[in-house]
């Protein structure tokens, strides 16, 4: 089968690789139909997650069609349509009886990460019958490439761990793709105000479009100076990291208020200051979280009942073959106005 490899920072290859097979009674053979990449498979070209070992396939999210299930998988057999979680689940470890599916002893997040993913023709699923969903009759395909992980972790690491409440004031800080999942289901909620905060004028106008009351590009304004226009000198409850780099998180600490929440999404490569020395009077929360998918069965819901669209967060779509042109594209996000990137594997 064909797959994309990657071979050290900076470096992949779509090449042949042998389809995997099955090597424990739990697992799962996946034929791939879509796939899309991830700002983590970028942060892993780069270099941030060591890790990942040479010749690994990369990609975690997907949907699919079963072809081969191990003696031990009771809930999927051949031929059944499935969504992919990002995050493999045992079900049985003492982080996953507590609902932290990331942390699981026997899996978390794996796939394109200690083990090969999903940007490939086939992909093998540990553990398939904690870590598949079964697509309803009818469902749109590149619709629920999204719920393997952009929704989730949005509403997960930043809108749950923000505790948004209605009538709070949210920013969120970076416009990308998963910053834009934290907006569309923050609306869960009702917040007053969402203030979307990026350097990209074009994602910030997408922003408007899915809901943003209000945007910031800080390229050209003083986000701090301006949310605290907006707030009468108080801050945001809750602020939303999105993006993963030293500088966003410090302004996130600039931007919140007493008794606030930070809420961290993003991907850190390098370290970041903690201002304490402001921060330690302020009761304030900073919660760091890696995706559970333990919404994955609500969001497939809401997506049913077109609650939620993420058919929006799609900009760009290509052969599973043309995947180097493909990253070539989310690399270049800006140059592109990319969001999300849909592979289809024909």
């Amino acid at each position: 089968m064909k797959a994309l490899v990657y071979h050290g920072p900076g470096q992949k290859a779509w090449e042949e690789k042998p389809k995997p097979t099955i090597l424990n009674p739990a697992d799962a053979i996946v034929r791939v139909s879509k796939t899309t990449i991830c700002g983590t498979d970028l942060h892993i070209l780069k270099g941030d997650t060591p890790e990942v070992t040479e010749g690994r396939i990369l990609g975690h999210e997907g949907v699919g069609v079963i072809e081969e299930v191990g003696s031990g998988v009771t809930t999927f057999k051949k031929g059944d349509h499935v969504l992919i979680s990002c995050i493999t689940s045992c079900g049985k470890c003492d982080y996953c009886k507590k609902g932290m599916y990331s942390h699981c002893e026997n899996g978390g997040w794996i796939l394109g990460h200690l083990i090969d993913g999903t940007q490939a023709e086939y992909v093998r699923i540990p553990f398939a019958d904690n870590s598949l969903y079964r697509i309803p009759d009818g469902s749109d395909e590149e619709a629920l490439v999204m719920l393997s992980d952009i929704l989730p972790t949005g509403f997960e690491c930043g809108v749950l761990n923000g505790q948004v409440k209605p009538g709070d004031t949210v920013v969120i800080v970076g416009s990308g793709p998963v910053g834009l999942a934290a907006l569309l289901t923050v609306q869960f909620y009702s917040p007053a105000e969402i203030i979307m905060i990026d350097l990209d004028d074009n994602r910030l106008n997408i922003a408007k479009t899915f809901g943003a009351t209000r945007t910031i590009n800080s390229r050209n304004t003083d986000a701090v100076e301006k949310v605290m226009g907006l707030t009468n000198k108080k801050g945001a409850d809750t602020v939303i990291e999105a993006v993963g780099t030293p500088a966003t998180f410090e302004l996130c600490e600039s931007l919140v208020a007493p008794g606030g929440r930070i809420a961290n999404i993003g991907v850190h490569g390098k370290s970041v200051t903690l201002h304490l020395e402001t921060l330690w009077s302020q009761n304030i929360t900073i919660t760091t979280r890696l995706v559970d998918t333990v919404t994955t069965p609500m969001l497939l819901k809401t997506v049913q009942s077109k609650k939620l669209n993420p058919l929006q967060l799609i900009t760009h779509r290509f052969k599973l073959s043309d995947i180097i042109r493909a990253y070539d594209t989310f690399q270049h996000a800006d140059r592109e106005k990319a969001l999300k990137v849909i592979l289809t594997n024909e």
